[in-house]
């Protein structure tokens, strides 16, 4: 079977258009949240798997769990995918549309990882130098590890740069080394 990220890809495109020609990217992200938090829930899972719920009680199911916290294109996306029976995409499909809408705000989400809690003027500092870099918004999640023994990790997606102590050292090491 294909992989989910791939199935779902095309339903988030999809979902994301609908979206940005209703003016309803944000409202639209929320839904999509608020579905895959419902679709997350063992208890969701366990009653939509029951093989003698019709179409039609699944999709008053979501609703009625998700209350007025859907908007029409989450609504729409829901009737589809049960139509579909593809009601386990919707997680993924969440997290595709996030990326898109990131992408089309503009923003990256940055992990930055220091050796002990960063203050608010550090913090702002390194998310400015981001910014400049990638010239784009950035949401910094921030965590600390003990380990890195002095300044900082910062990885964007699948980059990473290195701007700790202890990085520091294993690259010494390794031209030591050699």
């Amino acid at each position: 079977m294909a992989d989910i990220a791939t199935v779902a890809r095309p339903y988030a495109e999809a979902t994301f258009r609908a979206a940005l020609d209703k003016g309803s990217l944000a409202k639209a992200g929320q839904g999509l949240a608020v579905l895959a938090a419902i679709a997350a829930d063992g208890r969701v899972r366990s009653v939509l798997s029951d093989p003698r719920m019709t179409a039609q009680q699944k999709k008053d199911f979501f609703t009625s769990i998700a209350g007025d916290r859907l908007g029409e294109v989450a609504r729409n996306l829901v009737g589809v995918l049960v139509d579909n029976r593809r009601e386990e995409l919707i997680g993924a499909i969440a997290r595709e549309f996030d990326e898109l809408q990131r992408e089309h705000d503009r923003v990256i989400k940055a992990r930055i990882t220091s050796a002990k809690p960063l203050e608010d003027a550090q913090r702002g500092e390194i998310v400015a130098a981001l910014e400049r870099r990638y010239g784009k918004k950035v949401e910094a999640e921030m965590d600390v590890d003990p380990e890195l023994l002095g300044g900082a990790r910062v990885q964007i997606g699948d980059q990473v740069i290195h701007a700790s102590v202890r990085d520091a050292l294993a690259q010494m090491a390794v031209a030591l080394s050699r």
